[in-house]
């Protein structure tokens, strides 16, 4: 039965999502309708060390509970114990696996609310004793997590977010910047599952035609993990590159892509993030489906790759990435101009860094 918002009145709130970073930025409107419904509640968010840069600061978020995966055996008894401590009275799993069904059942909340068990993985169904409808994976995941907000009765806004940058990220940034000449293209260089990845060659050519036929530097952005790919990217006698690959933080990473003409990648947490920021970004596809994970308000800027297994949802690709090897320059060719013709105010309709 969906409950409405008149039999919710809570005062604590938990959400449990210690997901991806593109995962935490596509909940992050989710916070904000959930203050706006329950105005007088506290909202608690716990996540792990990756995502964690996203929340701090955000005056959305009254306390952070940090989960450090990497030493588990040591965090995961006193992570548990802190969560129960601050007693909730309501949870949100929006993680959908087992270990986040444990979380939100440990906190002891009396109303502990999940995805509808069709819709979970692991058993998380059985850990949460209430559930939205069942909507399947034809949803997109943002909306899939706005659900939330209509079984609580929250009236629907306009997704929008904020990313609060300090002063020192903020010279960061300007740091980084004085590196460029021009306006610049974001290419986002790496990818956690190597069936996503796109190709070192697709990359300087990409890099060659914004130089080419628009005149914009391009700055590679990526984890310490891509410095190899990056490197081979750049080879290609590409000029005007400011590689940043693992120089940056997460927090100046959103600054540089605020400030970017456009961004193009695979699907990657950075190109939510620079949805969320609105910079027009071409995604490109191949293991994974865009109408599941694709970038918020850039449907018409997708590129899929063409393969018969495509999308195949595995983390490693045993015939060489024949769909991501699909997609030629000429095709991102076609998406940048169309990218670069946009109305450049959809930045302040949809987030900003500041």
């Amino acid at each position: 039965m969906v409950l409405t918002k008149a039999k919710f009145d809570p005062r604590k709130i938990l959400i449990v999502l210690h997901g991806s970073i593109g995962d935490v930025t596509r909940a992050l409107p989710l916070a904000k309708l959930l203050k706006q419904g329950f105005p007088g509640a506290s909202l608690a968010w716990s996540v792990e060390p990756a995502a964690y840069p996203l929340l701090q600061g955000n005056p959305l978020i009254d306390e952070i509970i940090l989960f450090d995966r990497r030493r588990w055996w040591k965090s995961f008894a006193p992570f548990l114990a802190e969560v129960r401590a601050r007693r909730f009275d309501l949870v949100l799993d929006l993680q959908r696996h087992l270990k986040s069904g444990f979380v939100s059942w440990a906190s002891g909340a009396p109303r502990r609310v999940g995805f509808h068990p069709a819709d979970s993985k692991e058993g998380n169904g059985f850990f949460n004793n209430l559930h939205i409808a069942r909507y399947g994976d034809a949803i997109a995941k943002l909306d899939h997590y706005l659900k939330f907000a209509d079984y609580l009765g929250i009236p629907r806004a306009p997704v929008e977010w904020e990313f609060s940058l300090t002063a020192d990220e903020r010279a960061a940034v300007d740091r980084h910047l004085a590196q460029t000449s021009n306006a610049y293209a974001v290419l986002f260089v790496g990818t956690r599952w190597h069936s996503k990845q796109w190709f070192s060659q697709q990359m300087t050519e990409c890099a060659k035609l914004l130089q080419a036929q628009h005149g914009l530097d391009v700055l590679l952005l990526g984890s310490a993990q891509d410095c190899e790919l990056a490197r081979q990217a750049m080879v290609g006698g590409v000029k005007r590159v400011v590689n940043l690959v693992g120089a940056t933080t997460l927090r100046e990473a959103v600054g540089l892509i605020q400030r970017a003409k456009l961004a193009v990648g695979p699907d990657t947490g950075l190109m939510h993030i620079a949805a969320a920021v609105g910079t027009p970004v071409i995604s490109l596809w191949g293991a994974t489906d865009p109408v599941r994970t694709g970038p918020f308000g850039f449907a018409d800027l997708v590129i899929r790759g063409e393969a018969p297994c495509a999308p195949c949802h595995k983390r490693e690709c045993p015939i060489g990435r024949i769909c991501m090897q699909s997609i030629t320059s000429t095709m991102i060719a076609a998406k940048v101009a169309l990218a670069l013709s946009r109305d450049p105010g959809i930045q302040a309709r949809h987030g900003r860094a500041v």
